[in-house]
């Protein structure tokens, strides 16, 4: 997966995502918005209208004193725990 910070401020963040569709990004935005200290978190994937962009790009907002990529690697920790429980889940039922 690479990486590539497209904006960052104090608290929003745009990161673009390489590799990614929207299996991947609706997991990331759906954990992120979990978190009480982010305000938003969208994504986009649309080449015709971005100007040639071809990999989604995710936008993060957050509430005062609190990093978007702090809110994004908890995201993240938070998307690999929910994975391991449902692969143990799923091997569990098998």
């Amino acid at each position: 997966m690479e990486l590539r910070v497209t904006e960052s401020s104090e608290n929003e963040l745009s990161i673009e995502i390489a590799g990614e569709d929207h299996t991947f990004m609706n997991v990331l935005k759906g954990t992120l918005l979990e978190h009480e200290d982010v305000a938003a978190a969208t994504y986009d994937v649309n080449p015709e209208q971005s100007g040639g962009q071809t990999e989604p790009i995710l936008t993060i907002k957050t509430e005062d004193d609190v990093e978007p990529l702090e809110a994004l690697e908890e995201a993240a920790a938070d998307v690999r725990e929910k994975a391991v429980s449902f692969r143990e889940a799923f091997e569990a039922a098998a």
